[in-house]
C-alpha cells in the first residue's frame, strides 16, 4: 500500500506516450499495473464534489495510475438527486470526462444520476471513461436497495430509480473489467456472470454502504467475492455525514484474488486516495492452481425439476 505524496516529475508524460502499448497488451504479457481508489464525503453541492474529485485525480495520476476509480454518488448526493439528473451528454459528465482527457487516465464513475425515462425515474449509473475522456462503457445499477436497515432506518431507491437490465464489461489498460454497483454486492450470481461468462479479471464496486450494514458486512462481502470468483475487487466508498439524515461507512479497499487486502487508508473516514499494483501474474496463478472454473458443474445447477 501506498499513500499520495507528491507528483513523480515527467510520468504522466511517459505514462501518455505509452498508453497505446499498453492497451493494446494481453494481462498476461503487461507486467503490474496501477490503480488508485478513493474515498470521499460527497454532499449536495456538484462543483464542491467536483473539485474534490478533481484534487484526488491529479494525484492519482501523478502517481502514474492508470485507472482511478471514485464512489458511487461522487458528483452529488442530496434530496434532489432527481431533480439534478442529466443526459450522459450533460454538462456535468462532460466535465468529468474532461478530467480523464487533461490527467491522460481512465476513470470509474462509480453512481451518477443519469435522468431515466420519465420524470420520476432516474438510473443510477455506472460509467468508465477512457484516458481520451470518451465514455467507454455504462452500467446501470440492477438491485436497488429497498431496505429497512436495523435501527428503524428505511431506504427506497426504486422509489426514484429504475433498475437496470443488463451486466457490462470492458476491456481496459487494467483488465477485463466488470461494473456494478454498492448492493449489487449482495448477489453472487451477478459476480458469478462476470466472471465466468464474461470473463472479467477485475470486479468494480463503487459504493455509498450505510454506517450500519457497512460494520456488519463491508469487508467480508467483498473478499468473498474476491475468492469465490478469482478476481481483483476495487472498491470506492463514501464515508461520513453527507447530511444530517446520511451516513457512509467508507473504508476504501483493493483485495486480490486471493482474498487479501492489498490497499486501504488508515483511517476509513479520510478523504483520500490509495494506490496499488494489479499484478496479473497473482490471478494467472491462483486460477491455474485452483481451476474453479473447469470445475464448475451449471448442469446440475441449473437443471429443472419435473
Amino acid at each position: 500500500m501506498r499513500l499520495i505524496g507528491h507528483k513523480t516529475p515527467g510520468l504522466p508524460f511517459l505514462l501518455r506516450r505509452f498508453r497505446p502499448y499498453l492497451c493494446n497488451c494481453t494481462m498476461a504479457q503487461t507486467k503490474k499495473i496501477r490503480v488508485a481508489v478513493a474515498q470521499m464525503t460527497s454532499i449536495n453541492d456538484i462543483d464542491a464534489n467536483f473539485d474534490t474529485c478533481a484534487r484526488l485525480t491529479e494525484k492519482a495520476a501523478g502517481e502514474g495510475a492508470m485507472l482511478m476509480c471514485l464512489p458511487e454518488c461522487f458528483s452529488f448526493i442530496g434530496a434532489e438527486s432527481l431533480s439534478i439528473a442529466e443526459d450522459m451528454d450533460g454538462p456535468i459528465m462532460l466535465r468529468y470526462c474532461e478530467l480523464a482527457r487533461k490527467w491522460n487516465i481512465w476513470i470509474s464513475l462509480g453512481g451518477f444520476q443519469e435522468k431515466g425515462e420519465n420524470d420520476k425515474h432516474m438510473f443510477n449509473t455506472h460509467v468508465l471513461v477512457d484516458d481520451l475522456g470518451n465514455i467507454k462503457t455504462k452500467y446501470r445499477k440492477i438491485h436497488l436497495f429497498d431496505v429497512d436497515v436495523p435501527g428503524n432506518k428505511i431506504f427506497k431507491e426504486s422509489a426514484f430509480t429504475a433498475s437496470g437490465t443488463d451486466i457490462i464489461v470492458a476491456d481496459s489498460p487494467v483488465g477485463r473489467v466488470g461494473l456494478t454497483i454498492c448492493y449489487d454486492l449482495r448477489f453472487p450470481e451477478l459476480y458469478h456472470q462476470l466472471r465466468f461468462q464474461h470473463h472479467a479479471q477485475i470486479l468494480l464496486v463503487p459504493s455509498a454502504f450505510t454506517k450500519i450494514t457497512g460494520q456488519a458486512h463491508w469487508e467480508v462481502l467483498l473478499r468473498t467475492r474476491a475468492i469465490e470468483n478469482q478476481c481483483y475487487v476495487i472498491a470506492a466508498a463514501q464515508t461520513g455525514k453527507h447530511s444530517e439524515n446520511r451516513e457512509s461507512y467508507g473504508d476504501s479497499l483493493i483485495i486480490d484474488p486471493w482474498g487479501t487486502v492489498v490497499a486501504r487508508l488508515p483511517d476509513r473516514l479520510t478523504t483520500d486516495i490509495v494506490l496499488a499494483d494489479i499484478d496479473p501474474s497473482i490471478i494467472d496463478d491462483v486460477r491455474t492452481k485452483m481451476p474453479i472454473c473447469e470445475h464448475r458443474r451449471p448442469d446440475i445447477y441449473e437443471k429443472k425439476k419435473d
